[in-house]
């Protein structure tokens, strides 16, 4: 099997002035922190990598100065948490890709989904996480293919598969994907809309109502997706007895976690044994397997390694590297997590 080493990034995030609209930036980094846009608001989170001073220009610090909202971590000798230097809404509206054909929807908007500050430092989603949507929904959309008569409205192509009639054409095999430590469902959204049938597992209810949110305010809530408030791993090794498969999984675990009767997670505990149930419920002709870690001692070849002995009886390439988003200020790669994914050759 062939191994690679990739950087991984969106270039779709950055500010788009034609459209008239913020949404997502990772503006500055630097002496610990990072500087970002979500939507209307700039924030300022802990970026312990970033060991290097930040940007001196005069706009970047008026934007450091004015940002709206800080979160402290008791690593920086303060109270962990937020703290606003503005009011902000409790909730709002982002946007990610807009679709650019007909057969992928609505030309006017893309994958919509609420962004919010968490106890947890983060904002309802993984920004630097956008290269893999972009992978999901391209590589299912290669696989299914169909054909439709759709009726007239603003909102006839948003989810075709499900308000269209097939008309002619050969509809390619179905997609099954499995999203595993879903949180609030964006990768499960671009699977979605790329025509598969998803299933969303978390062991956070809070989570699982948001990707619920996510799913309606995209106008997707008509098509096929599970979401499931669960123990992962319990999850599988159910769907294992139950002969049930998956053509396609993302896998995001975190490095300690409790399911929703209280399981206990583990990465280094627990990892081989999610990757081996996983294995178990893949179908004859798997599409992709997607791993990706947050974990501070965590690295991508060892990632890409255990990918590799997973998927060793399959024809594919594994390709490990990190996540990065494209910073404003200095026109370079900021790296945020490993990640390893295998695709069918």
């Amino acid at each position: 099997m062939e191994n690679e080493i990739e950087i991984f990034y969106s270039k779709d995030w950055p500010f788009d002035p034609t459209q008239g609209k913020l949404d997502y930036e990772l503006l500055d980094t630097g002496e610990g922190e990072k500087l970002e846009r979500f939507g209307p608001y700039i924030f300022v989170r802990p970026y312990e990598d970033a060991v290097w001073p930040k940007a001196l220009t005069k706009e970047m610090k008026e934007l450091w100065n004015r940002a709206d909202g800080k979160f402290w971590s008791s690593k920086q000798g303060a109270k962990s948490g937020w703290k606003f230097n503005h009011k902000i809404e409790k909730k709002w509206i982002m946007e990610y890709k807009p679709a650019r054909h007909a057969s992928q929807g609505d030309a006017s908007g893309g994958i919509k989904f609420l962004a919010s500050p968490t106890p947890f430092r983060h904002l309802g989603f993984f920004p630097e996480q956008a290269s893999h949507w972009d992978f999901i929904e391209e590589k299912i959309r290669a696989r299914v293919s169909f054909n439709f008569e759709l009726p007239e409205g603003p909102n006839s192509v948003i989810g075709g598969r499900a308000q269209g009639r097939k008309i002619g054409g050969n509809s390619g095999p179905g997609v099954r994907f499995l999203n595993l430590f879903g949180y609030t469902g964006m990768a499960s959204l671009f699977a979605l809309r790329a025509g598969a049938e998803v299933t969303h597992i978390d062991a956070s209810k809070s989570s699982i109502e948001w990707a619920k949110e996510n799913q309606k305010i995209s106008g997707l809530e008509k098509m096929p997706m599970r979401i499931i408030c669960d123990d992962v791993l319990k999850f599988i090794e159910r769907e294992g007895k139950r002969g049930n498969k998956y053509d396609a999984v993302i896998m995001d675990p975190p490095k300690f976690g409790r399911g929703p009767k209280g399981e206990v997670w583990n990465i280094e505990k627990d990892l081989p044994r999610l990757l081996n149930a996983v294995r178990k419920i893949l179908s004859d002709k798997p599409l992709f397997v997607i791993l990706t870690s947050y974990a501070v001692d965590s690295f991508s070849l060892p990632l890409g390694y255990a990918l590799s002995e997973m998927m060793k009886s399959f024809s594919g390439t594994v390709k490990a590297g990190e996540l990065c988003i494209l910073e404003k200020s200095q026109n370079r790669l900021i790296p945020l997590a490993n990640t390893a994914i295998w695709s069918a050759v």
